[in-house]
């Protein structure tokens, strides 16, 4: 199956509602699963649990805060598709973008590994990295803010 028939494919599953597709073309077999959003965070709450009864509390109340100024601030770049982030275009290499660095609409500045494709994620809009929300190797939602161009 060649990539191009493969990237609409799994932007089909990501716009609409559908939450799995399995495709069998000739001896090649692809399964498409999208994953909800609701599932990240009861997966990140769980360190927290582990955490004392106070903590908790005081980590939403502070994550709240500085997330908040941010939206409003500038241009959010979100993740098209559900992923593992990652800021340069190998292990050794120096990252696509850093904090207060301009970039051009069109210039890229992330990859996103889906079912073992790299897919670079460019920039929809010209202006500065005022923020880098996710740290690399994590994994991504699809619709999930990656970067604030301001």
């Amino acid at each position: 199956m060649d990539l191009r028939k493969l990237k609409t494919l799994i932007d089909l599953v990501a716009d609409s509602g559908i939450a799995e597709l399995e495709i069998t073309e000739g001896e090649g077999k692809v399964r498409i699963v999208k994953f909800s959003q609701s599932v990240q965070p009861v997966a990140y709450a769980v360190p927290e649990a582990a955490a004392p009864v106070a903590a908790p509390a005081a980590a939403p109340a502070a994550a709240a805060a500085p997330a908040a100024p941010a939206a409003p601030s500038g241009h959010a770049v979100k993740a098209p598709m559900v992923g593992t982030f990652y800021r340069a275009p190998n292990p050794g290499a120096s990252p696509f973008v850093e904090v207060g660095q301009a970039v051009k609409e069109g210039e890229p500045l992330c990859i996103i590994e889906a079912m073992k494709l790299l897919n670079e994620i460019e920039a929809d809009k010209s202006g500065v990295i005022k923020e880098i929300l996710v740290e690399n190797g994590e994994p991504v939602e699809y619709g999930q803010p990656l970067f604030i161009i301001g």
